[in-house]
């Protein structure tokens, strides 16, 4: 009997299914009619990418047509990418210096700010940009005024508003030298062409008439007399009527001014505020934890030539004062004739080299009768002229004399006053 296999019938062939049909896409919404005032105000938020799809359609659609509006979305567009800028926006301030310079170079001032007076000018008008934007906290900030008084380092605490009534106080002696007002007349009781006291008294003076610590109102007074001694020196510098007859028969610049027990010349007097306004804008930024750049080689060169000539006569007070070195050699030197000297070398730009004659203010510096020399770099001497290193502290580096090479580094020291 044989088997029997079943074979099993085959499956129906399935049927392909139509394919779905695609949805049909969405028409593109009309663009937005919109009035042109409309669009107009539209294009800020055009700038910032604020518009809607639609919004945005509109506005470049109408962009195409309107070139008052395009030039003003360029305009706006420009705005927005100074708002995105990674680096900072503060001013430099050395702007507005060179934006001057570059002024003066195309059109000449009818009565140009004197070489003499430009580092007063420009170092005022970077402290005032410092101050520009400091809030009640910054004016009230503690600030430690530092010089040296005989041989010992000294000290006076102050805020930052404090400081700048103290340089409105110490600027009045040449204000008072050119005519201009007293702002410590009612105070000290000087009169017209006759300041009264020292700096650090008439500063004191201010201090102690104020009822309350001086505050941001003493920033207008400042500024406003910084001003009318740059403008007033213009004219004096020029030779016009204000010059007195000191300065009609020294030259430009050598009117006298009075700071109490010495006197140095116009063009002297504003190189020392200049040095000044920078030392105490260093003190003021320090307070507010701020950066401050050195002034301009040329104007530091300049307030470090007028330290190194001043050297000299800090040497002889020293030597009246019994303060030099003991068992000083000294010789005697006709006046004009040269003497034992030590050379002076300041590095960096605002430096050079000079011959400080050591036994007499009346001697020449003579290089052939060079017992010492000093060097220094250009900052760092001028932080000892003010006061904020002590002679042992600063950097030096000296071969020769070691007596005379103390007694300059001390009398550098004693240029600086409060």
């Amino acid at each position: 009997m044989s088997a029997r296999t079943t074979v099993p019938a085959a499956a129906p062939t399935p049927h392909p299914s139509p394919p779905h049909p695609s949805p049909p896409h969405p028409p593109h919404p009309a663009p937005l009619r919109l009035e042109h005032p409309v669009l107009k105000a539209l294009l800020g938020a055009w700038a910032l990418a604020a518009c809607s799809a639609e919004e945005t359609a509109a506005v470049e659609d109408h962009l195409g047509d309107c070139g008052a509006c395009a030039d003003e979305a360029r305009r706006l567009r420009e705005a927005v990418g100074l708002l995105q800028r990674p680096d900072s926006l503060d001013l430099d301030p050395a702007l507005r210096t060179r934006v001057l310079e570059s002024c003066l170079d195309r059109r000449p001032p009818r009565i140009p700010v004197p070489g003499w007076a430009m580092s007063y000018d420009a170092e005022t008008a970077r402290l005032d940009a410092l101050l520009q934007d400091f809030g009640d906290a910054e004016w009230h900030a503690p600030v430690q005024l530092r010089w040296f008084r005989g041989a010992d380092a000294t000290s006076r605490r102050t805020t930052v508003a404090g400081v700048i009534a103290h340089l409105l106080a110490v600027d009045g002696l040449v204000a008072v030298a050119l005519g201009l007002d007293d702002p410590l007349g009612p105070v000290t009781g000087g009169t017209a062409g006759k300041p009264v006291g020292s700096p650090a008294e008439r500063t004191e003076a201010f201090w102690d008439a104020s009822r309350f610590p001086p505050t941001r109102s003493v920033r207008g007074p400042w500024r406003d007399q910084t001003h009318a001694l740059v403008r007033t020196a213009s004219f004096t510098g020029g030779g016009t009527s204000l010059a007195s007859e000191a300065e009609r028969g020294g030259g430009p610049g050598t009117m006298p001014v009075s700071y109490g027990d010495f006197e140095l010349p116009l063009r002297d007097a504003l190189v020392d505020r200049a040095f000044e306004c920078w030392v105490h804008a260093v003190d003021i930024a320090e307070a507010v934890d701020y950066p401050y750049e050195p002034p301009a080689p040329r104007h530091l060169h300049a307030m470090v030539d007028l330290a190194a000539r001043m050297l000299p006569g800090a040497l002889a007070e020293r030597r009246r004062a019994g303060l030099t070195s003991p068992g000083e050699p000294r010789h005697l030197v006709t006046a004009g004739r040269p003497g034992r000297s030590l050379r002076l070398e300041i590095e960096g730009l605002g430096g050079g080299e000079w011959l400080i004659p050591l036994d007499s203010p009346a001697a020449v510096g003579s290089a052939d009768h060079e017992v010492a020399h000093v060097a220094l770099d250009d900052v760092e001497f001028c932080r000892l002229a003010a006061g904020h290193v002590s002679p042992e502290e600063a950097a030096a580096g000296q071969v020769g004399d070691s007596t005379a090479i103390s007694d300059v580094l001390s009398a550098a020291a004693a240029l600086s006053r409060m």
